[in-house]
């Protein structure tokens, strides 16, 4: 089920009434209900697939109860390796099993060594496997590492590990945040409701409007690269960029928002990375939970910082390499990490990582300084062209699109694959950017206006938009539905 989709609109208000109006007087039915609630809107995919959910969830919830348990050091240890290899087996399985086969073949090809390729299989990859195999590991580690006691109630760990407006694409939450609220009692709280439904606003203008109006120029440029100047592959690799973002951030935003409107706080996912001063505040600020949680259980037990800098190099380089090949199971996910590490590493370097840990650009300025503007444009171009890898089908075709720029420089003016105005296009981002620079104090408060009427014409503008950009033709789903 889309979050996009009529079937969600009817889905979102249905569960909501239940939740508050026939299940509120006690929490166990509420949360009984809302795994149920849950289940059916991940099953509505694939409900084969809700096996694996109840499998990592089982696995999970006694390794934790083992690890508590248990005073030898050895044994809780090995109690964590169940629940590292489980999930890490089902991850590695369906995501893949595929990859390293045929990595293999081509391997033993270059060697001379033809072999078949008769060990793949017709694997489905199961939306949401990425995160909710991390959820629950992060759950058994913090358990493990004794920063957390396991809860009791499989309901209530059931209900954290599926929590339908995060099961799919994220935020990946640990159980110190997000299981603690579902075990506590919850109030309907009207104030609460009305900013989860200014964020879910906010993230369905960024989906529809932003995205999805943008996918079909993106998609032409990039099966066509070869037909096209240098001007058009620049447009195509910056208009990806925006369309990432509003496609990963505007499911966010619904998720937080949706959550919300249960009583629930989704941590933060997003938080204006395109405005970042370099590409260590970018990756402060973009997918905060994924960066979040290889900080915390990959980063630090290999000794993150406080090691030599050569190891803390080398702990840099693993985490990109890991976390670009979380995203898929193609070597040009691991590039993409890879040259990540390579633009991470001087920064790190030169001891400016963490200067921009608690501030915003312009921070109580109207406008960016020249050296920040400066910042920022070179970041974006960074990160964007490193997006070449991300998008591509192929290391050969992201060499090919970068040569295609290099050697075929020259400009010509786009047409639109649907025949619709490209100036509209660049009037619209222009705006959007106008306008998250205006926010972009407070990633939750997308129409903080004082007046009232303000606040009317913004709605009544984002409304208009999602009216206009709406089209049938063009696929709907999440681009992070793949990792």
């Amino acid at each position: 089920m889309l979050f996009n989709s009529l079937d969600f609109f009817i889905f979102l208000p249905v569960v909501f009434i239940l939740y508050w109006y026939i299940f509120r007087k006690k929490i166990q039915l509420q949360n009984l209900f809302i795994l149920v609630a849950s289940y059916l809107f991940y099953g509505l995919w694939d409900w084969r697939f809700l096996f694996l959910i109840i499998a990592s969830t089982l696995v999970d919830f006694f390794v934790g109860q083992a690890i508590h348990k248990s005073t030898n050091h050895k044994t809780r240890k090995g109690w964590l390796w169940v629940s590292v290899l489980f999930n890490i087996g089902l991850l590695g399985f369906f995501k893949y099993y595929n990859f390293f086969i045929n990595s293999w073949i081509d391997f033993t090809s270059l060697l001379g060594y033809e072999q078949q390729s008769s060990w793949t299989l017709q694997i489905i990859l199961p939306v949401g496997i990425s995160f909710y195999t991390f959820q629950t590991m992060s759950y058994s580690l913090d358990i493990y590492y004794k920063r957390l006691v396991p809860t009791k109630n499989l309901i209530s760990f059931a209900t954290f590990v599926s929590f339908f407006p995060q099961l799919v694409a994220g935020p990946i939450e640990r159980a110190s945040n997000l299981l603690s609220q579902i075990t506590a009692k919850r109030k309907f709280n009207y104030i609460q409701c009305k900013e989860g439904l200014k964020l879910i606003l906010w993230g369905l203008f960024k989906k529809v409007v932003i995205a999805d109006a943008i996918a079909p120029i993106v998609d032409d440029i990039f099966a066509n690269y070869s037909e096209y100047p240098a001007s058009t592959l620049i447009l195509g690799v910056s208009l990806f960029s925006f369309q990432v973002y509003g496609d990963f951030s505007g499911y966010s935003d619904i998720a937080i928002g949706t959550a919300k409107l249960f009583g629930i706080e989704l941590m933060s996912n997003f938080k204006f990375p395109n405005f970042s001063r370099n590409v260590a505040e970018y990756w402060q600020r973009w997918h905060v939970s994924l960066s979040t949680w290889f900080r915390h259980y990959v980063y630090i037990p290999l000794g993150g910082s406080r090691v030599s800098k050569l190891k803390s190099v080398r702990n840099i380089i693993i985490i990109f390499l890991v976390s670009g090949f979380w995203h898929g199971a193609n070597w040009t996910f691991i590039v993409w990490g890879a040259i990540h590490a390579i633009l991470y590493i001087p920064v790190f370097l030169m001891g400016r990582n963490r200067i921009y840990m608690n501030t915003v650009v312009a921070e109580n300025k109207w406008f960016p300084s020249g050296i920040e503007i400066l910042q920022i444009f070179s970041t974006f171009l960074l990160v964007t062209f490193s997006r070449v890898f991300f998008r591509s089908q192929s290391i050969t075709d992201a060499f090919e699109f970068l040569k295609q720029i290099f050697t075929n420089f020259s400009f010509e003016s786009y047409e639109h694959p649907l025949g619709y105005r490209m100036i509209d296009y660049f009037i619209l981002l222009g705006l959007f950017v106008l306008y998250e620079y205006r926010i972009r104090k407070d990633e939750r408060a997308p129409f903080k206006f004082k007046s009232r009427i303000v606040r009317f014409i913004a709605y009544t503008l984002v409304i208009l938009g999602m009216l206009l950009f709406y089209d049938d033709h063009i696929d709907r789903s999440f681009i992070y539905f793949q990792f």
